[in-house]
């Protein structure tokens, strides 16, 4: 997370901040230092709902003081009065919002959203009325053009350009006309963002599938008593509950042999958002991108698409759908070929049917065990949450030097969360904390956050990082067996925070995790590779009864049935990364329905019918909830190019843990941040460009020349 003003925060209009007491900023808990263990920490036992409005408000109104007292310098622009300046700008709002970040992802309550609702779009209009005050815009412009630039470090040279290019991108250059259109627009975009999120928040709180214990065949030990804690914490003691989040969805459609139930909570799931109630998403997604096609307008731009691309390793739209578009015929083709396997078992079966989308999980597991004698669930009971934590910690020790070591003396805003410090040849290198189950306020999916970047301008200032999931809790005492999709998932965001970990740069703005959307999941992913490797799986994988390793023989069936069902893979991915881009390569949207938009471009690309996109649009958070991913889901595949590439470095060496290619790895990827281009930062770690043919090898597909 950049500090909280240069960030992506949506939000809506900008009040009388000005009547923000000093008082309050000396005096609101979430405004002040971070004090405590490990050069301080968050005051996340202490956090009311009460304090986020007066305490952002402050934290406001101080940062636009910092920022005026910048701007109004009778001193002549130089880097150090202005850049350095700026970064220092803001760090009380910052505090407050690492609580307030976390309270909007993990804790939300009706009472917690009606704040969210009158803070967000404050937040934007103060971040609009910094990247469109011109007297700070004019100092760094100067700065930029000043030919002391060039005698600045090189990290001090790409923060510079950073700026100037964030600011230029934002308006700063419109007339003012313009630049109070920006503003109202992006006031109007800070609300539509929260009201996606908390629709979508609500569909998946509020439909939950009850089903008794005679419609429990086929499931899981596992799910079942999953199943049955979830009844019990929602009133439904002697039911079980199959949850509207993807974490129990999937396992049910996976194993249930109730193939209407299966339908049933297929579509349960697949209509978060567009149930046509007053929570439905998609009549705010045609204002969000009639707003956002006219605002790119405004700044310059063709399109959404060509400004969203414009600092990524990609640079155009067409670059990335000429991507996409090169891998989607072998992975539909695969597809083809998955679903007459399926169709195969469900005739030898006798069940006289077509194979519909909530089948395909089902017979895909089949198919699984027929051709590679492999059960998904007998895997499961080898990969316990917490063994697979320690693999992580273990795994990342050997390519980083990193060790974990639990602690109690850090205040924790859930129960469930539980922190780690990290070190490194003893030396304090971090915090990581980790909130792994899913509960009610906790938006679904699994991310990384950071709480405090990593710097070191004015004090070597060590980085708070953390993990979230949402694993559906067993019973007291019982594991947490984990699918081998939840683990890799698992191991992905844990490449998030130890990227974030490894960070060894100056400036915040270009620290950690801060680099290009497309680049940013390239370390995440590589992350997933050493979950596979013998060294992991003969140390972690345990049997969660007996204690015992996993057996060879099942290792090797799960490498050799390492590209299965890539065809439903890559397809449910890709979908969602083509219509991203089509909806925002749109010049002047009108009034479109998302629902018909997204039939007719899956049409027109010929997704195949047993399929859906992985996230529906009215459920496409990645894209609607804010602009971190919009017109940049690609940025997945993007980056999985490099991944790809990247692993093979370490195979082409002495394997997976290659001190020397780790080495390198970190030197020119994992610490550098957005320190230099990272292109170049690649070109360095590899020796040349990235091969894009190693997507295609890795995912078992045929090299189209």
């Amino acid at each position: 997370m950049k500090s909280v003003w240069t960030a992506c925060f949506s939000a809506i209009a900008l009040l009388a901040l000005a009547s923000c007491s000093s008082k309050e900023e000396t005096t609101n808990l979430l405004l002040q230092e971070w004090t405590g263990p490990h050069g301080g920490v968050p005051p996340f036992d202490k956090v009311e709902v009460a304090q986020f409005k007066p305490a952002l408000e402050a934290g406001m109104a101080q940062t636009l003081a910092d920022v005026d007292t910048i701007a109004a310098s009778a001193e002549p622009a130089n880097f150090e009065n202005t850049i350095a300046a700026m970064e220092r700008a803001g760090k009380p709002l910052d505090r407050a919002a690492a609580a307030y970040g976390v309270w909007a992802s993990t804790m939300s309550t009706d009472e917690f959203r009606e704040v969210e609702s009158e803070l967000e779009p404050k937040l934007a209009a103060m971040q609009d009325r910094i990247r469109q005050n011109a007297a700070l815009f004019a100092r760094i412009k100067a700065v930029y053009e000043s030919p002391e630039r060039d005698q600045l470090t090189p990290e001090q040279q790409r923060l510079v350009w950073d700026y100037y290019t964030d600011f230029v991108r934002a308006g700063a250059n419109l007339s003012d006309e313009a630049k109070a259109r920006v503003a109202e627009i992006n006031q109007r975009l800070a609300t539509l963002y929260t009201d996606f999120s908390n629709n979508l928040l609500h569909d998946e709180e509020s439909y939950v599938t009850y089903i008794a214990a005679e419609q429990l065949g086929g499931l899981p030990e596992s799910f079942v008593a999953a199943a049955a804690a979830a009844a019990k914490e929602r009133d439904h003691e002697g039911e079980y509950a199959v949850t509207n989040t993807r974490s129990s969805m999937d396992p049910f459609l996976t194993y249930s042999n109730d193939r209407g139930l299966r339908e049933q909570v297929w579509r349960t799931y697949y209509n978060r958002g567009d149930n046509g109630d007053q929570y439905d998403n998609n009549k705010g997604i045609s204002e969000i991108l009639k707003l956002r096609a006219e605002r790119t307008k405004l700044q310059g731009y063709p399109t959404f698409a060509h400004r969203a691309l414009e600092k990524q390793v990609a640079r155009t739209p067409e670059a990335a759908m000429d991507l996409l578009m090169k891998v989607w015929p072998a992975a539909v083709a695969r597809v083809r070929q998955e679903v007459a396997d399926m169709q195969a078992i469900a005739k030898q079966e006798g069940a006289n049917i077509t194979i519909e989308p909530w089948d395909y999980r089902y017979y895909a597991e089949k198919v699984r065990k027929d051709k590679y004698d492999l059960d998904a669930n007998e895997v499961k009971q080898y990969l316990q949450l917490e063994k697979l934590r320690e693999a992580m910690f273990w795994a990342a020790g050997q390519l980083y030097g990193f060790d974990f070591n639990q602690v109690d003396n850090v205040p924790v805003y859930h129960p469930d969360v539980r922190v780690w410090e990290v070190a490194r040849n003893g030396q304090h290198i971090g915090l990581w904390y980790f909130d792994p189950y899913s509960r009610p306020g906790k938006r679904s999916g699994a991310w990384m956050s950071d709480y405090r970047p990593q710097e070191r301008m004015d004090a070597d200032i060590k980085t708070i990082v953390s993990n979230n999931s949402n694993f559906v809790k067993g019973a007291p005492g019982e594991p947490v067996l984990l699918s081998w999709d939840d683990a890799e998932t698992l191991f992905h965001e844990f490449g998030h925070a130890i990227h974030g970990l490894n960070s060894n740069v100056t400036y915040p703005k270009l620290s950690g995790t801060n680099v290009a959307r497309d680049y940013v999941e390239f370390p995440s992913q590589l992350n997933e590779r050493w979950l596979p490797t013998p060294e992991v799986l003969n140390q972690f994988a345990l049997h969660y009864e007996t204690g015992e390793p996993i057996p060879q023989e099942l290792v090797e069936k799960i490498k050799r049935a390492a590209t299965f069902n890539q065809g439903f893979a890559t397809t449910e991915y890709l979908a969602c990364a083509i219509l991203d881009l089509k909806f925002h390569a749109i010049a002047e949207p009108g009034e479109i329905d998302p629902d018909k938009f997204e039939r007719d471009a899956l049409a027109e690309i010929g997704m195949p019918r047993e399929i859906p996109m992985r996230h529906r649009t009215p459920q496409f958070a990645h894209i609607w909830s804010s602009e971190g991913y919009a017109a940049g889901y690609y940025s997945y595949l993007w980056a999985e190019v490099f991944t790809a590439d990247a692993f093979e470095a370490f195979v082409e060496a002495d394997g997976p843990y290659d001190p020397i290619v780790a080495k390198r790895l970190y030197d020119n990827i994992m610490s550098v941040g957005d320190t230099i281009d990272p292109a170049e930062g690649y070109r360095r770690f590899r020796g040349r460009d990235v091969d894009t043919d190693a997507l295609m090898r890795d995912r078992g597909f045929p090299v189209v020349n």
